[in-house]
């Protein structure tokens, strides 16, 4: 199965496992709940996604590579404890609890999260003296003595031999009590995701065009060469941040990401043939609608990986600036529902209970993080919260005058820019459509366009929130659901739903409490 199909089947069983009957016990046993045994080719995609299992499940997750741990450290080391055996007194062995078990217990402690995965990479390829004990945890959850703590579940990957001379076959009475997962790299897959997390797009066209390079392992002559899915999303990370700097890409950084020396110098081809595009079309222009009817004849008889290139300088440029629109919808909304508080006749204790919002953010992020269940736009979201309420903050203690109103000009000046921001962009979206079909009519490059939008979270969000006519005209058989879920709310209403006696107008008799206030 491919990557996204492995995901699926993980977080159901890992769902399974954690289901509970009415009695508060576990559905199936911890006794019978098989580890699961992720078998697939390096780079493919296997801890990441157990990342993103723990953090949609709201679950800890505690990460090991195997390959790093001796007997002691996975055994824990030995000690001498005094015992009486039949009125016999006499020194018995001991061990300390093992460091991954003692991990698995200070991520509960510090993250306050109960139950989570445990999950142990390149199993397989333990040393020699582990061996015995990694079959033992296999089979009964225990290192030494010490079990994992019930509610956390069992995950555990490795390569296939061909893939590592230091891999160890399970014989069959291991390999019976656990649930074999195989893996096989898939670009179609790797497509989907590159677009969702907005990979950078020459890595995406180029791979679409040559996809016999998207993964691939060969010994030559000069040696083993290999390409990965991680070493594409590794090496897009790096060109963002060359091209933020204005750093010059060439092919001493590719290949310190892509081990084949032909893929090398093919990719790094494309991307200086993509920055070429990038200098003969003026992208700002086509997205506010000014272009010349130059740049539509020139795109029009453009070859076909040029086209592609515009479509995706294009497409890409309206993603960066509709994720700005909705990342700032989304924190801003959320700040909203905590700044009813302004509303209160007692100011003194306003900025009081501000901060312990800030704090208790921080808390969140912290705790989430030390349990790897925290994405990083959810992260994103809660500091860019702390930051609006930091800030209005400070307003609300500089300036005199109504605390509500101070707060609500404040921040209803951020809708202003907000809406503004959002008006530039749906048009800008509009362009888009109207450009690529002026340049190249209801073909490839619009369905080109269409995917890529449908791809992208942020877009059918944006689309669904505010519509756009020309999107509904090609869509073809992509559909962007209208669902109450991806619907954002119109934060410039939150603060005019407040009741009257909560911006301090109404008689003392109806004052409403302080703690009551705040639960809001």
């Amino acid at each position: 199965m491919n990557i996204n199909q492995a995901k699926e089947f993980i977080k159901q069983t890992v769902g399974l496992y954690l289901e509970k009957d009415e009695t508060g016990d576990y559905v199936i046993p911890v006794s019978r709940q098989r580890p699961v045994f992720l078998l697939g080719a390096p780079g493919v995609g296997k801890t990441a996604i157990m990342e993103q299992i723990a953090a949609e499940l709201g679950i800890a997750l505690v990460s090991y590579s195997m390959t790093h741990h001796t007997r002691q450290s996975a055994i824990g080391l030995p000690m001498i404890r005094r015992e009486i055996f039949d009125g016999i007194e006499t020194d018995v062995t001991e061990y300390t609890m093992s460091e991954i078990i003692v991990s698995v217990y200070e991520t509960m402690k510090q993250s306050g999260i109960p139950e989570g995965i445990l999950f142990l990479d390149e199993i397989n390829c333990v040393s020699e003296t582990l061996a015995p004990s990694m079959l033992q945890f296999l089979q009964y959850k225990v290192f030494g003595r010490h079990a994992v703590p019930d509610g956390w579940i069992i995950v555990t990957a490795g390569n296939p031999p061909e893939f590592n001379k230091s891999v160890r076959e399970f014989d069959v009475a291991v390999m019976d009590r656990l649930k074999v997962i195989s893996v096989e790299p898939d670009f179609n897959t790797f497509k989907q995701y590159a677009m969702t997390s907005a990979l950078h797009p020459t890595i995406i066209d180029f791979l679409d065009i040559n996809r016999d390079f998207f993964y691939k392992v060969e010994n030559t002559p000069d040696g083993r060469t290999f390409v990965t899915a991680r070493g594409w999303e590794d090496l897009s990370e790096m060109l963002i941040l060359y091209e933020k700097k204005g750093y010059t890409v060439d092919e001493n950084l590719v290949s310190q990401y892509i081990h084949n020396k032909a893929i090398v110098r093919e990719f790094t081809a494309y991307y200086e043939l993509y920055n070429k595009y990038k200098t003969e079309y003026l992208v700002s222009d086509i997205l506010d609608g000014t272009a010349s009817e130059e740049y539509v004849q020139k795109a029009s008889v453009a070859p076909a990986d040029e086209k592609l290139s515009l479509i995706s300088m294009l497409s890409d440029r309206v993603i960066h600036d509709v994720k700005l629109c909705m990342v700032k919808t989304d924190y801003l909304a959320e700040t909203a529902s905590l700044l009813k508080v302004a509303a209160i006749p007692d100011r003194e204790r306003v900025p009081g209970f501000l901060d312990s919002r800030v704090e208790s953010l921080e808390r969140a992020i912290a705790s989430k993080k030390k349990a790897l269940a925290l994405t990083k736009d959810e992260e994103g979201k809660k500091r860019h919260v702390i930051i609006v309420i930091k800030h209005l903050k400070d307003v609300f203690v500089e300036k005199r005058g109504s605390g509500y109103e101070v707060v609500k000009k404040e921040f209803d000046e951020m809708v202003k820019q907000l809406k503004e921001g959002t008006e530039v962009t749906k048009k800008e979206l509009a362009n888009l459509f109207k450009f690529t079909e002026t340049a190249f009519g209801e073909g490839t490059e619009m369905e080109v366009l269409v995917t890529r939008l449908t791809a992208n979270p942020y877009t059918r969000r944006f689309i669904s929130r505010f519509g756009s006519e020309e999107f509904e005209r090609f869509k073809g058989d992509h559909v962007i659901e209208k669902s109450e879920g991806e619907m954002t709310a119109d934060i410039a209403s939150l603060f005019d739903d407040i009741p009257d006696k909560l911006k301090g107008r109404a008689p003392e008799n109806n004052y409403m409490e302080f703690d009551d206030i705040i639960g809001l």
